[in-house]
């Protein structure tokens, strides 16, 4: 069974194949279907954001839809960049993530708490949604980027809980056990399986 991943990003189309392996299912990614402009995320909550991506892609298509909206909530400033994290700065994911580390200039250690957050919805062919499942993941923000190269978006200065290194100095392997995407796509599988 093929089911649409509701994104252009390779990082993240071989998080989910990676994720979602041995379940008998053909991913595609929006690059490989006419699904028509991206569309908008107009909420002010990850949930909202990829019901709406699910149920309009699905219905564009006329194929299973699974999309997610994820980001990086800082409390240090409030929760930003939060669902604007894509958004956050124009440019590169090195922008972005520098214009955050800008903004924690001065915040302590102790003081830069975060999470990754995904919420992933599952949507039928007609647009319905099947399922909804929210994943998180606890960390700071590191002072400066961690080496590494397993990872994309704010990966590279996110410590997560009980690690010493950035997100994308992990493997893969290791990052997809602990991250947000996996935390919410395990959750989805049961769904999957009864579906596919």
């Amino acid at each position: 069974m093929k089911i649409l991943i509701g994104t252009r990003n390779p990082g993240k189309l071989r998080e989910y194949e990676a994720l979602l392996a041995g379940l008998n299912l053909t991913f595609l990614s929006l690059r490989d279907v006419d699904a028509g402009d991206d569309i908008p995320e107009p909420y002010e909550t990850f949930a909202e954001n990829a019901e709406l991506k699910a149920r309009e892609y699905a219905k564009r298509t006329g194929m299973v839809t699974l999309a997610d909206d994820s980001g990086l909530v800082v409390d240090a400033l409030g929760g930003r960049p939060g669902v604007y994290s894509a958004r956050y700065a124009p440019g590169t994911d090195a922008d972005r993530y520098t214009k955050l580390l800008g903004e924690l200039t001065g915040v302590p250690a102790d003081q830069r708490t975060a999470r990754f957050v995904c919420a992933a919805a599952l949507a039928s062919a007609d647009g319905t949604i099947l399922d909804l499942q929210i994943g998180t993941v606890e960390g700071q923000i590191a002072l400066a980027p961690g080496a590494g190269s397993n990872g994309f978006g704010f990966d590279p200065v996110f410590i997560p809980n009980g690690y010493t290194v950035t997100l994308n100095a992990l493997t893969m392997d290791e990052k997809n056990a602990i991250d947000h995407r996996g935390n919410a796509l395990r959750q989805l599988i049961p769904t999957l399986r009864r579906i596919a």
